[in-house]
């Protein structure tokens, strides 16, 4: 049995997936009540569990063979929450645990990523067997603004014109957490996954428009005012920043490894998804 964690959200339902296609039961772990049919539908065993809350999560982990921890996203208490787990952990004697971190966390000028450092930190001397995965920005995080770019033929940029990201697709970032929780020779290990070359907004909006058919621009979006208030906010507002002062790239060779071939490129894909018109 994997468990697996955030299980509603695109991470958790595409890691899901992903072990359900190596014929593993799993048992998705949901923040809320209610029909989840896309979860049900690949035969996985939705159950409820609170991350942000503390809670018992023995029964939840009972006969578990590996856990999948995703995090919601932006929480200011991750590190002090991944920790009370990680312990439950250890006293539920888990065999393995995988983490879903983020590329280079210890950018620490980004709240988020400090959260996933202080959790990386706290694992590392938890008592329990584990892995790390770091994946860098999702490739699918321009399946809306394709749409968007289609109407309009602008692709919005937040972080400006001249760094690139190495955009991973989410489905290869999912196939990488299958290897991690269910083969053997990776204790220990932290794994980063990247996408194959770091783009520029200008060439993801080049991309958008050869797989529309029409041309497409990048506009810089540059922040204006004060940062936001809210932690969700503050973590968004310094990303942008940090990516458009540094961009977000990294090398492709740990994923390539992991997956046994090379990962999907961007325009692999966009190839991959619906146009309408």
């Amino acid at each position: 049995m994997i468990v697996v964690t955030a299980a509603g959200g695109p991470t958790g339902t595409a890691v899901v997936r992903a072990v359900r296609e190596r014929g593993l039961p799993v048992r998705a772990v949901v923040a809320r009540q209610g029909p989840r049919p896309v979860l049900e539908g690949l035969g996985a065993e939705v159950v409820r569990g609170e991350l942000t809350q503390p809670q018992p999560w023995r029964d939840l982990l009972a006969g578990a063979e590996a856990l999948y921890l995703v995090w919601p996203n932006f929480d200011p208490d991750e590190a002090e929450g991944a920790r009370a787990l990680f312990a439950e952990a250890r006293r539920a004697g888990l065999p393995r645990l995988v983490y879903h971190s983020v590329l280079r966390p210890q950018a620490r000028a980004m709240p988020h990523h400090a959260g996933k450092d202080r959790a990386e930190e706290a694992l590392d001397v938890s008592g329990v067997p584990w892995r790390v995965l770091q994946p860098c920005a999702y490739a699918d995080n321009f399946d809306d603004p394709l749409a968007e770019a289609q109407r309009t033929g602008v692709l919005r940029s937040r972080w400006g014109l001249r760094q690139g990201q190495s955009l991973v697709d989410l489905r290869d970032v999912a196939e990488a957490a299958a290897v991690l929780l269910t083969e053997d020779g990776l204790d220990g290990g932290t794994f980063e996954a990247a996408g194959p070359e770091p783009l520029t907004a200008p060439r993801i909006a080049e991309l958008m428009g050869e797989r529309l058919g029409r041309e497409v621009r990048a506009e810089d979006m540059v922040p204006r005012g004060d940062p936001p208030a809210s932690y969700a906010g503050r973590c968004l507002r310094t990303m942008f920043d940090h990516y458009r002062a540094h961009g977000f790239a990294g090398s492709p060779r740990v994923l390539t490894a992991l997956l046994g071939r090379p990962p999907r490129t961007f325009a692999e894909h966009l190839t991959d998804l619906e146009v309408v018109g």
